[in-house]
C-alpha cells in the first residue's frame, strides 16, 4: 500500500478551499498570527483573475483601499501601497492622481502577494470533503490522493461564469466575455458580432469592439434584457450601504424581502462606469461624424433561443415591453453574462452538516458561517441574498476576513468595525 504524505500527520486550524481575491487576503491576514496553522488550496497553476477581461486601460470600481489588507491592516506589508513601493511605481501612482487601480495591475499585485505566502499550495485539486466524526475534523482530499485534516474550512472558490439557458450545450465558438481577450483578434474576423449582456463587461466589450469597428469592418449588435443601460450608483450615501450595519439591517430582514431586494439592488454592483456609458456615446458621435456606423443597441431584449448553423448564430429575443418576438443573425457571439455560484461537488459527503434556506442555497450566517455548528465551515462571497451588496464587494473582503479570523481564533486579532454608517437603515 503507497504511504500516505506527510499532510495526513498534520491538523491544521484551518483549511482554504480556492484562492481568489477574497481567499488570498485570508491568506495575507492569517500570515503572521503565530496561533493560527491554515493551508490554502488552488487547482490552478498560479494565481488568475478575470484575466479575459485584461483590457487596455480597464480599472477596478473599487479604490486602491480596498486591496487584500489595508482595511483590516493598514501596516500589512500585503498591502497595494507596499507593492507599488517594491515594484517602483509609488510615486507613478501618486502622480497618477487617480485611486483606481488598473485591472491588469491588480492582477499583477494579488501574483506578487500569493509569492509571498508560505501557505499556499496551487495546482492542488479538491476531490472531495469529508468528515471525521471521533476526530471532530474536516478531511479534505485531492484528487493527488493528499489529505489535509483541519478544524474549519473557509470556501472560496468563486463564481464561475454563467451561461444562459438558451445557449446551454449550443454549438459553435461563442464565448463567455471571461475569455474575450485571448478570443478578441479571431472575433474580430467575422462580418457580425452580437454582444448580449448589461453590465461592466458587456460595455466594455462594446467600445472595445465599436473602437476598432472600421478597422475591421463588422456589424456590432449589443443587446441586453435590461430596460436602459444602467450606471453604477456610486454616490457616498449610496456606498455606506457596503457597512455593518446594512448587513445587520439585511440579515434581519424576511427572506422573501431579502431575495427581492437582490434583485433589485444590482444596480449598486453590476452596473455599468458612468463615464464608460457616456465615453461609449462620443464614441458612436464621432464614427457616426462619417455616416451611420454599422452598430445597433436594443434594450428590453431578453434571450429565448439560439442554434447555430453553417457558421452562424440565430438568436431569439423578446421585446419585453411591447411583447414582441425578433431574431438576429450573427457569426460571432459573445455573452457577458456574468457569474452565479455553483455549490462545489466536493462538499456532497459533508452536505448534512451545513446549513440552506428555502430557495436551497446556502443560509449564510452573520459570522459568515454555513455549518449547523455556527463556526466550523465559512463562506467567502455567495452571499449576496444574506448579505446584500457586501457579499461580492471588495472592499468589504478585509471586514469579512477580520470576521472569520476572529471566529478561528476565538478572539479578536483584527479590530471589527461595528458602525461606520451615517444613516440608520432601521427603526
Amino acid at each position: 500500500m503507497t504511504a500516505l504524505p506527510d499532510t495526513t500527520k498534520k491538523t491544521y486550524d484551518f483549511v482554504g478551499i480556492g484562492l481568489g481575491p477574497f481567499n488570498l487576503g485570508l491568506a495575507c491576514l492569517t500570515e503572521p498570527i503565530d496561533e493560527l496553522d491554515g493551508v490554502f488550496l488552488e487547482s490552478k497553476p498560479d494565481f488568475e483573475w478575470h484575466a479575459g477581461m485584461f483590457l487596455e486601460g480597464a480599472h477596478l470600481q473599487t479604490p486602491f483601499m480596498s486591496d487584500l489588507v489595508t482595511l483590516a491592516d493598514p501596516t500589512s506589508p500585503y498591502s497595494f501601497l507596499n507593492y507599488l513601493k517594491e515594484k517602483g511605481r509609488l510615486y507613478s501612482f501618486y502622480i497618477r492622481e487617480n485611486f483606481y487601480p488598473l485591472r491588469v495591475e491588480y492582477d499583477d499585485y494579488c501574483r506578487w502577494a500569493a509569492n509571498k505566502l508560505s501557505g499556499v499550495r496551487f495546482s492542488t485539486t479538491v476531490a472531495e470533503v469529508g468528515y471525521d466524526e471521533g476526530a471532530e475534523l474536516y478531511v479534505v482530499r485531492t484528487t493527488a490522493g493528499e489529505e489535509f485534516r483541519a478544524r474549519h474550512l473557509v470556501l472560496g472558490t468563486g463564481t464561475p461564469p454563467y451561461v444562459p439557458e438558451a445557449c446551454q450545450g449550443l454549438d459553435g465558438d461563442f464565448l463567455h466575455n471571461s475569455r474575450y481577450v485571448q478570443h478578441k483578434a479571431e472575433l474580430q474576423k467575422k462580418e457580425s458580432i452580437t454582444l448580449v449582456g448589461s453590465g461592466q463587461s458587456a460595455a466594455e466589450i462594446y467600445y472595445d469592439l465599436l473602437s476598432e469597428i472600421d478597422v475591421h469592418g463588422y456589424r456590432l449588435n449589443w443587446v441586453t434584457r435590461s430596460p436602459r443601460f444602467f450606471p453604477l450608483e456610486y454616490t457616498k450615501l449610496t456606498l455606506e450601504m457596503t457597512s455593518p450595519e446594512y448587513i445587520d439591517y439585511f440579515r434581519e430582514l424576511p427572506e422573501p424581502t431579502r431575495y427581492r431586494l437582490t434583485a433589485e439592488q444590482k444596480g449598486l454592483f453590476k452596473g455599468i462606469d458612468g463615464d464608460l456609458i457616456n465615453e461609449i456615446f462620443d464614441l458612436l458621435y464621432q464614427k457616426n461624424l462619417g455616416g451611420p456606423v454599422p452598430t445597433r443597441l436594443l434594450t428590453n431584449s431578453a434571450l429565448n433561443g439560439a442554434r447555430y448553423e453553417n457558421g452562424t448564430y440565430t438568436l431569439s429575443f423578446r421585446q419585453e415591453e411591447q411583447g414582441k418576438d425578433y431574431e438576429i443573425e450573427s457569426q460571432g457571439l459573445v455573452l457577458a453574462t456574468g457569474y452565479r455560484y455553483a455549490e462545489p461537488e466536493f462538499l456532497r459527503p459533508v452536505r448534512s452538516r451545513l446549513r440552506y434556506d428555502s430557495q436551497g442555497n446556502f443560509d449564510v450566517a452573520r459570522n459568515y458561517s454555513i455549518d449547523t455548528t455556527g463556526r466550523g465551515v465559512f463562506l467567502q462571497n455567495a452571499g449576496v441574498h444574506t448579505h446584500s451588496i457586501t457579499s461580492p464587494d471588495l472592499g468589504m473582503g478585509a471586514y469579512r476576513n477580520s470576521s472569520i479570523i476572529r471566529e478561528l481564533l476565538g478572539t479578536e486579532y483584527y479590530p471589527v468595525e461595528k458602525t461606520i454608517a451615517f444613516q440608520e437603515f432601521s427603526v
